[in-house]
């Protein structure tokens, strides 16, 4: 495998950083970079550390880095995470109130201690720490619960002072949303499986509109809203596909995420598992709890229309 880090890959311009990865021979993974300058998204470091962590650290290979900036990826915790030397001489400093680094959470026991001890390291006040520990609650228990990734779920945050924003990316080397979704619904493309899961009420665990007790299929269609209403990016990439949120737009909440103001791809190389990527403007975020309302309603009113129709539909003895 090879992965380039180019000198800028955020949600916004991802998508030539994904087009380039190269998954041929998965016992090896050569690392390279922008001589000049590096700044990545958090979820391009899980992505990197996800490949690299089922491969043994004398099979990785990272060309050495010259950039100024490349500092960021051992405080990251990159090269600790692979297990391999960066060549790079950096003073550790203290994480507090500017990243979270790349850490490994691979049950719910981690996930509580994640979520009581690390997130609080960002030092940030109980309103701007909410959504960020639902994001992370939300997929990370995705991970868990249906992805069947053997190296659970990779995580990721960078607090970015100037722009008042927390970054996050979660990444796992699992099924894939397609497999999952098709346990319940027929999806025939990434694509189209990665639009079933935005979709409220619609999870790979039944076909019972609105889920179950425990799988209500609104995680996604939340997390997703949540970037919508504060006009922040976010995307996920699963199989070929990405679909990406684009900042731009009305803040007028959609079922259906090919409503949204979007991009989209199904032609990527395949990425076995899922990758997410979101971006939080604390400034901008909303009460919470008032914020979830708003979804819920929109996630009932979903629900119930779709309930409806399908009780409309003819039946044929």
């Amino acid at each position: 495998m090879k992965i380039h880090l180019p000198n800028s890959a955020f949600i916004g311009n991802i998508d030539p950083f994904l087009k380039n990865i190269d998954f041929s021979d998965n016992q090896k993974l050569e690392i390279t970079a922008n001589q000049n300058w590096i700044a990545v998204h958090p979820v391009v470091l899980s992505m990197v550390a996800a490949l690299g962590f089922p491969v043994k650290p004398k099979n990785i290979i990272c060309k050495t880095l010259t950039a100024k900036s490349a500092h960021y990826l051992q405080r990251m915790g990159l090269f600790k995470f692979l297990g391999t030397e960066s060549g790079i001489n950096v003073e550790e400093h203290e994480p507090a109130g500017r990243f979270i680094p790349l850490t490994q959470i691979k049950n719910s026991e981690e996930l509580s201690y994640f979520i009581k001890e690390i997130i609080p390291l960002l030092h940030l006040q109980p309103f701007q720490v909410d959504p960020i520990r639902y994001v992370v609650s939300e997929l990370v228990r995705n991970v868990i619960e249906h992805a069947a990734s053997q190296t659970g779920a990779i995580v990721s945050a960078q607090y970015y002072k100037k722009s008042n924003r927390i970054a996050i990316g979660i990444v796992d080397t699992g099924l894939g949303i397609k497999k999952t979704i098709n346990q319940s619904y027929v999806a025939n493309t990434h694509l189209e499986a990665i639009r079933l899961a935005l979709i409220p009420g619609i999870t790979g665990t039944t076909k019972r509109e609105g889920g179950t007790e425990y799988n209500a299929g609104a995680g996604l269609f939340f997390i997703k809203t949540i970037a919508k209403v504060n006009h922040d990016f976010f995307m996920i990439y699963s199989g070929n596909a990405l679909y990406k949120l684009l900042k731009t737009g009305s803040s007028k909440l959609h079922a259906d995420p090919f409503d949204d103001n979007h991009s989209k791809s199904d032609s990527l190389p395949l990425w076995n598992g899922t990758v997410v990527g979101v971006d939080i403007s604390l400034s901008e975020t909303k009460e919470f709890s008032e914020l979830l309302d708003l979804i819920r309603d929109v996630y009932s009113k979903t629900i119930k229309e779709r309930r409806k129709a399908r009780y409309k539909k003819p039946k044929f003895i």
